[in-house]
């Protein structure tokens, strides 16, 4: 009798699977299954708190970085910084405000020059100086005056009483200065020999005015400036210009 062989056919290359034998093995190995599946799930699924806390911290960082490089813009070609230009607005606005200073300081010290013809007043009295003389060498007649050591400056004014009560007026009160910022006295004596007795001592009421001369001998080379009005020996005083 001739023995019977199968028909060839592919032969497994490797072990077979394992087969289940039982249902209880079955079970086991769907749970291996469900519990690996559940492991590999995304991580940041299973940690939304922690992947919300470190979004924020992420997009914080990028925003300070992109806010930094806004918060000056940078300064063109040949142009100062910021800080700099605000530095030099302030210098220039302090320069304008000594510029503007200077000018009102300028403004009020040429308001109260006063000069000959105009009226300036201190203390009770107020003055005008009407014209002023140089060069006289002696004062009085032939018989009785007074020669003078240098010049007599003779300073014609008018004086008036702008007070409520009499008031003194004395040469002697009156001071001479020239551009050398030197001081001279009045001659109260050569004022005697003139004819204008109000020169030396005069009271005058309220409201009333006098006119008189106040006389200097001062060198002949003397280069007159001011002269210094008072109403007495201690008041301020009052300058006139005589230039």
């Amino acid at each position: 009798m001739t023995e019977q062989f199968p028909p060839p056919g592919p032969q497994p290359t490797g072990p077979s699977p394992e087969q289940p034998t039982s249902q209880a093995e079955l079970n086991r190995r769907a749970r291996e299954a469900k519990a690996t599946a559940k492991a590999n799930k995304n991580w940041f699924a299973r940690h939304k708190v922690l992947t919300g806390v470190g979004a924020v911290a992420v997009l914080g960082v990028v925003g300070g970085a992109m806010g930094s490089g806004g918060d000056e813009p940078a300064a063109a070609e040949g142009q100062a910084p910021a800080v700099e230009q605000a530095d030099a607005t302030e210098a220039s606005g302090a320069d304008d405000q000594v510029s503007t200073e200077t000018t009102s300081d300028e403004a009020a010290t040429a308001e109260t020059t006063v000069g000959i013809g105009d009226t300036v007043r201190d203390g009770k009295f107020e003055f005008t100086v009407t014209d002023v003389e140089d060069g006289v060498s002696s004062v009085g007649d032939q018989y009785f005056g007074e020669e003078a050591q240098g010049q007599f400056v003779l300073v014609h004014m008018k004086v008036e009483n702008i007070g409520d009560e009499a008031q003194y007026f004395m040469g002697d009160n009156q001071y001479l200065h020239d551009s050398e910022g030197k001081q001279y006295s009045a001659d109260t004596e050569a004022a005697i020999y003139l004819d204008e007795a109000e020169s030396l001592l005069s009271e005058i009421n309220p409201g009333n005015t006098v006119e008189g001369v106040v006389v200097f001998d001062v060198p002949t080379k003397a280069d007159l400036d001011s002269i210094e009005l008072h109403d007495s020996a201690f008041s301020g005083g009052a300058t006139v210009d005589l230039d």
